[in-house]
């Protein structure tokens, strides 16, 4: 009974947020449409932030569980450039849910917001393992995010201004081409600039579980490496 109930409020709340004008929902609303009280929707979800955080999950869930289920491929590169559309694509295809994932009312993360974070930086410490980025993973992973965000929020909440998705492609082009290093023809290492070399180093230790350092010195070493790998070129 229990878990048909926080079921059938979620699925609810769900609709609701889909079909609301601004995405926006009340409370009230949801209690009355799946016909329970209030204390049952608070017992379940805590309070109003606690309901549309688990939507949001339930909603990303289907987007998420693709990404999961793609497998790796060779090219982490290509990956990351599949990543960024398809990630425009949901956000095109779920406006309301993708603006409320990115509230400032939401004042916790949603996990699938915090899960998607991390599928992009392991695409990316793949690439920095392959010598391909040219400052730390993680770094680049919050550069990419708020840039990925970025487009997908204006194409999503102004259409009459971003009304071409061309331009989702044309910031990726020119954000990746800062962030990664041009592809090495067949045969040839790695690109051997030292931030590039530092960011790949730093992937191939995590990959080692520290290669033979301690937990200490191989965190020591990460934090030296991601410093180089991330240091500007006038710093």
């Amino acid at each position: 009974m229990s878990t048909s109930t926080r079921t059938r409020i979620l699925e609810v709340a769900a609709t609701l947020v889909r079909e609301s004008p601004d995405g926006d929902i009340s409370t009230r609303a949801v209690c009355e449409a799946a016909k329970v009280g209030a204390p049952a929707l608070y017992r379940h979800f805590g309070d109003k932030e606690g309901l549309l955080s688990a939507v949001v999950d339930h909603g990303f869930e289907k987007y998420l569980a693709t990404k999961r289920e793609r497998g790796e491929t060779t090219d982490a590169v290509e990956d990351l450039r599949q990543g960024w559309d398809s990630h425009v694509a949901f956000a095109l295809d779920n406006r309301n849910l993708y603006r409320l994932m990115n509230s400032p009312a939401m004042r916790t993360p949603p996990a699938a917001a915090l899960e998607s974070h991390r599928i992009l930086t392991g695409d990316l410490e793949r690439a920095a393992a392959q010598g391909r980025i040219r400052v730390a993973p993680e770094l680049a992973a919050q550069m990419i995010m708020s840039a990925n965000v970025g487009v997908a929020l204006m194409l999503v909440s102004r259409p009459a201004t971003f009304d071409d998705i061309e331009v989702s492609r044309r910031v990726r082009d020119a954000l990746y081409a800062t962030v990664l290093t041009p592809e090495a023809a067949p045969g040839t290492p790695p690109d051997a600039e030292v931030p590039t070399a530092a960011a790949r180093l730093s992937a191939l230790l995590r990959q080692e579980h520290g290669a033979g350092l301690s937990t200490a010195e191989a965190a020591l070493m990460k934090e030296w490496l991601d410093r180089v790998a991330n240091a500007r070129p006038d710093g």
